[in-house]
């Protein structure tokens, strides 16, 4: 491979092989050239890379081969274990003072921080202990920010004397409905009756203007479907949403809580054992689907395999937004049909909010555990302030942004977007149908949307298929991404479509109700890397003795928690949380620390980067499942397998996780790997998840075990990445 140039050397010829033409590749020469004369070439190529992005030197029509040449080129003497990650992003003053945060820590700053307050960007680590440290002044803070309205005032924020709750109790006494607030006017955020809270498109529509509802049209529409399903259902009731994240499955999922009763988030890509499963741990009473599912100009039926998992009452939406295209059955009911049992109503437009205590179960959500049992994980009212907050300070949701992220409301994205939007002020931004295609690319042009979030592997298809070339995304302030571990190049391409906007990447989980770990615009980014806790979140890493590694120090272990967490889970529906989160944990500065499984490397000069579960928990496509689940499968798919295991790791250029499934045949049987790999793709797509794929089978003679007889998958995810390894250096 041929060694990468130093900026000093790279020439107009470079840059013409990089697809520029010879004059254009002449002035940017030049333009180069001024940058090194200015910053020197001996100098910070940190210094060098933000001189050519604030000059606006690389455009986004740019060939992404001049984009590589450039960055590659600023950093090919950088040396990563004794530096640090390369830097592509760098805060300024300005904006750190007009951000969400910047504004607190600018007005705040002095009294809290006292002589030690400088600015934004230099005092954020010392903003951030002190959160750790009083969590209750920087949440009394947050929460005068967001339209957070209560029925009654909470007695405290915090409330330790409960030894027996770990992590405290949050805002005890507090009553409020976490939807109302998501539907009122309010002036901090500033949103009126006319602002625009959600813009969307229906896919194959892309030359149509986008489509908008005001917070005042939410506001009635949610109404009526709390009228709706008061009279269907008793307060408490659990009611299911398994169905794309349209406009019409907001407004039910808003409905839903205000009226009191319990959202079941299902993802709509689950097969129908999936969805019976998590119906049956919910005793959901009722589904809302679709006929049918709409994705790159096809039809998959949805009400179908809803039908297989479900003998609940189903009420059911038509995918083209007109009549439902198929025969019910007879206990169930069309979206219209549903609708109109709140016509006798004199006012079905306005309704009473059902309000609640701060622990009241709002949403159960699913993460799946190394038992291959769904964990049901239940949201309170406190746990949409924390998904809200976070997107806040963290990535900046504001007051009249437009936010996107394509997701759903059965992965805990969905919430958190959902949330994060109305409670800060922006706009939700949903496009329905496949973001894998241009036309959600031209969606966020046309829609001008200006924080996009994403997740690993859909920025790989839209930079390996070339679907967005010509589009406009400068409006874009902000990326995020969460899911799965981001590949630096992937990550290159992307933010160079927003004149090198940061991403924002961002990790937690279900239980925590966001990320513990993120990134931050009062910080300079780094690709694939995190920065910083999220705020009020302290976290150690701990050595294979369990011993956490001192503050600051580059270091690679298991991470734990601090208990004081906002938002997190108190309790599992049908697992035993103190077993899961806090049995076996050790204790730091006497607080004992809450389990969460992933194993981190810090960096130098203290940047984060997940490397995967400690445990047996995998992350697919962004979607979390673990080894047991897929070895169920795999054991039943072929009459060849004795026994199987499944294990993720990333490839050797970084980027998300591909499934590896390790075979042991039966006696005296032979299969072609190929073959098998066919086989076991189709029955985990049937039985599993239709986005899951296997990467590649490994037939070996016997599994590595335990002397308990304890399968050893981290020795198989060893030699893959000894694997992975020696064939990128070949």
């Amino acid at each position: 491979m041929e060694k990468q140039k130093g900026i000093e050397d790279v020439g107009v010829e470079d840059l013409v092989r990089a697809g520029l033409n010879l004059n254009d590749a002449t002035v940017f020469h030049s333009v180069l050239k001024d940058v090194i004369s200015r910053v020197g070439s001996s100098g910070d190529p940190r210094a060098v890379w933000r001189e050519i992005v604030d000059r606006r030197a690389l455009k986004p029509n740019h060939p992404h081969a001049l984009h590589q040449l450039v960055y590659y080129s600023v950093y090919a003497h950088w040396d990563v274990i004794t530096k640090g990650p390369r830097l592509y992003w760098f805060p300024s003053l300005y904006q750190s003072q007009n951000s969400n945060l910047g504004r607190i820590l600018e007005t705040y700053g002095p009294r809290l921080l006292g002589g030690s307050y400088r600015d934004p960007i230099s005092s954020y680590q010392l903003f951030h202990k002190f959160s750790v440290e009083n969590p209750d002044i920087y949440w009394g803070i947050v929460l005068r920010e967001l339209s957070v309205v209560f029925q009654k005032e909470p007695s405290c924020i915090l409330d330790t004397s409960d030894k027996t709750k770990h992590g405290g109790t949050w805002l005890p006494g507090s009553v409020y409905n976490i939807a109302e607030c998501c539907i009122l006017p309010s002036s901090c955020p500033i949103k009126y009756d006319n602002s625009v809270a959600i813009i969307w498109r229906d896919e194959g529509d892309d030359s149509s203007p986008v489509s908008r509802m005001t917070l005042a049209e939410l506001r009635a529409q949610v109404m009526l479907v709390a009228n709706a399903l008061d009279g269907l259902f008793s307060k408490g009731d659990a009611i299911a949403i398994a169905m794309p994240m349209t406009v019409n499955a907001v407004i039910i999922y808003l409905g839903i809580v205000l009226a009191g009763f319990v959202v079941v988030s299902i993802a709509d890509s689950f097969a129908a054992k999936e969805i019976a499963a998590r119906l049956q741990i919910s005793n959901a009473k009722a589904i809302f689907t679709q006929d049918f599912i709409i994705r790159g100009g096809r039809k998959y039926p949805l009400y179908s395999r809803v039908i297989d998992a479900a003998p609940n009452k189903i009420f059911v939406l038509p995918a083209n937004g007109r009549d439902v295209a198929i025969q019910l059955r007879g206990q169930d009911m069309s979206w219209m049909d549903f609708l109109s049992t709140a016509s006798h109503l004199v006012s079905p437009h306005e309704y009473v909010p059902f309000y609640q205590p701060v622990d009241a179960v709002t949403n159960i959500l699913f993460s799946s555990g190394t038992s291959g049992d769904p964990k049901a994980i239940p949201w309170t009212q406190v746990s949409p302030i924390r998904s809200a907050a976070d997107a806040w300070a963290q990535i900046n949701v504001q007051a009249g942004d437009i936010w996107c992220w394509p997701t759903n409301l059965g992965w805990v994205m969905g919430p958190t977007v959902l949330y994060g939007c109305f409670l800060a002020g922006a706009t939700l931004a949903l496009y329905h149908g496949s973001p894998l295609d241009r036309g959600f690319g031209k969606f966020v042009q046309d829609a001008g949307v200006t924080s996009l979030g994403t997740v690993p592997s859909l920025v790989k298809t839209w930079k390996n298929t070339n679907c967005m070339d010509g589009l406009d995304w400068s409006k874009i302030k902000v990326f995020a991404s969460t899911g799965e571990v981001s590949n630096e190049d992937d990550d290159l391409w992307l933010s160079s479509w927003a004149y090198y906007a940061p991403i924002i990447e961002c990790c937690g989980g279900t239980e925590l109700a966001s990320s513990y770990i993120q990134g931050s615009i009062l910080q300079p980014q780094a690709f694939g890397a995190m920065s910083t806790p999220s705020l009020t979140t302290g976290f150690v890493i701990l050595d294979e003795s369990g011993t956490p590694y001192p503050d600051e120090e580059p270091c690679v272990g298991e991470v734990a928690l601090l208990p004081y967490i906002m938002g997190a889970t108190d309790r599992l529906l049908n697992a035993d949380h103190e077993e899961v989160y806090f049995k076996g944990m050790p204790t730091y500065n006497g607080k004992l620390l809450r389990r969460h499984g992933d194993i981190l490397t810090r960096t130098v000069r203290g940047y984060y980067i997940v490397q995967g579960r400690a445990d047996d928990t995998m992350n697919l496509g962004g979607i979390k499942t673990s080894s047991i689940e897929i070895e169920r499968v795999c054991d039943k798919a072929d009459d060849s397998i004795l026994e199987s295991a499944a294990i993720s790791t990333q490839p050797a250029g970084g980027g998300p996780e591909v499934l590896i499934i390790f075979v042991v045949l039966k006696k005296g049987h032979t299969v072609d790997p190929n073959q098998l790999k066919t086989t076991l793709s189709r029955a985990i797509q049937k039985n599993l998840n239709p986005l899951f794929k296997v990467s590649a089978v490994k037939i070996v003679p016997e599994f590595p075990r335990t002397a308990t007889n304890k399968l050893l998958r981290r020795v198989l995810r060893d030699q893959i990445k000894a694997e992975f390894s020696i064939k990128s250096k070949l």
